[in-house]
C-alpha cells in the first residue's frame, strides 16, 4: 500500500511500482481474488507469536501459519512464493492435512545442493523427491527452483504465446503458473477506484483500504450468490453507497401557531443539570433596548421566549412586530 510520509515500519522495495510504502500480508482465494485473511506488516521489531507455530519457524513462516491457521485440516492447497517457501514449512503444513506449492531461493537451508548444481539446457527439467516434499529445478530463460508437497515429477505439454511448437512443463510449474495470481488479482480490481491521497496520515489509509478489500468481498459473495446478475465491481460500490447514505424522512416537527392572538400560557423555565434557577433574556425588553433577565418564559411559542411576568407576556402575544 503506497506511503511516502514518516513512518517506523514503512517497507522500500525497489521492485515494486510504488516502491514505498505500508506493507501488507494478505492470503487470497486464487481463482476469485477472496481475502481470506490479512496482516499489517508492523515493522522488524515487532513480536509474531502465532499459536500453536513452532519456535524455530523463521518470520515468514509465522506469517503463513497465523494467516492459514483457522484453515488447516481442511485439506486446502496453498501457493506461495520465494519469500515463504521453505522446507521446514511445507513439511509442518503437510503433517496439519494442508500441501502446498511454491518457488524457492536456491540457497533455503534443506533444498538439495545436488539439484542446484545440475546443469539442464532450456525445457529439460530435474527433479528429487523425499518422502511428500519433491523439489523440481526447470529450465526456462533461466532456472526456476520450486518445492511441492502437491504434484508428482510429471510433465505436460503446453503452448508458448509467440511459439508455434508446444513445449513440455512440470506440472507443478503450470499449476503454480495457474494458482499464484490470487493476490494480484484483488489487487487489480482494487487498483481503478483507490481513494488514496497524499495528505491522510496511514492510520487512515490502513483504514480506507481495509475497508475496501471489505467491500471487494462482499461483491464477490453477491456474485456468488446471484449468478445470473450480471454486476460490475463500480455499480455494486455506487448501491452500496447509496445503501449507506439512505436515511427515512424524519418526521415533521408540529408547526407552532401564531403567537398573537393565541391563548398561551406563561411557565417557570424548568432546572437543568447546571442551574437550579435558570434564566433568558426577556424578548420584549431586549427590543425596547433593555437588556433584562428573567425566570419565565413560553414554551408553545417559536424558540421558546423568555417573557417578563405581567406587561412583556401581555404585549408579545398582542403586538406582532415584536
Amino acid at each position: 500500500m503506497k506511503y511516502k510520509g514518516r513512518l517506523g515500519f514503512k517497507q522500500y522495495i525497489p521492485s515494486k511500482r510504488s516502491r514505498y510504502g505500508v506493507k501488507v500480508y494478505k492470503l487470497c482465494d486464487s481463482e476469485s481474488g477472496y481475502t481470506q485473511a490479512f496482516r499489517v506488516y508492523e515493522g522488524k521489531d515487532s513480536s509474531l507469536d502465532p499459536p500453536g507455530c513452532p519456535e524455530h519457524m523463521g518470520t515468514s513462516g509465522k506469517i503463513v501459519w497465523d494467516l492459514l491457521f483457522p484453515l488447516m485440516n481442511k485439506g486446502y492447497h496453498l501457493y506461495v512464493d520465494n519469500f515463504y517457501t521453505s522446507v521446514p514449512l511445507f513439511k509442518l503444513l503437510y503433517c496439519f492435512d494442508t500441501a502446498a506449492c511454491g518457488t524457492v531461493r536456491k540457497n533455503r537451508v534443506g533444498f538439495p545442493a545436488q539439484l542446484v548444481r545440475t546443469r539442464l539446457k532450456r525445457g529439460e527439467t530435474s527433479a528429487l523427491r523425499q518422502e511428500e516434499l519433491l523439489a523440481v529445478k526447470y529450465r526456462d530463460k533461466k532456472d526456476v527452483y520450486l518445492l511441492s508437497t502437491i504434484h508428482t515429477e510429471r510433465s505436460v505439454e503446453v503452448s508458448v504465446r509467440g511459439r508455434a511448437e508446444r513445449i513440455r512443463k512440470p506440472v507443478c510449474i503450470k499449476a503454480y503458473n495457474r494458482h499464484m495470481g490470487g493476490v494480484d488479482l484483488a489487487d487489480q480490481l482494487l487498483q481503478p477506484y483507490q481513494i488514496m491521497r497524499k495528505s491522510r496520515a496511514w492510520y487512515k489509509k490502513v483504514a480506507i483500504y481495509l475497508m475496501q478489500i471489505a467491500t471487494h468481498n462482499a461483491f464477490l459473495l453477491c456474485k456468488k450468490a446471484n449468478p445470473g446478475v450480471t454486476l460490475s465491481f463500480l455499480q455494486f460500490q455506487l448501491q452500496v453507497i447509496s445503501g449507506l447514505l439512505y436515511q427515512d424522512a424524519p418526521a415533521p416537527r408540529a408547526v407552532m401557531g401564531d403567537r398573537v392572538g393565541a391563548t398561551h400560557f406563561i411557565y417557570k423555565i424548568p432546572p437543568t443539570e447546571g442551574k437550579q434557577k435558570p434564566q433568558k433574556r426577556c424578548r420584549v425588553c431586549f427590543k425596547s433596548g433593555q437588556r433584562r433577565d428573567t425566570i419565565f418564559y413560553c414554551p408553545e411559542c417559536p424558540g421558546q421566549p423568555g417573557l417578563c411576568l405581567g406587561d412583556c407576556f401581555k404585549l408579545y402575544h398582542t403586538v406582532r412586530d415584536l
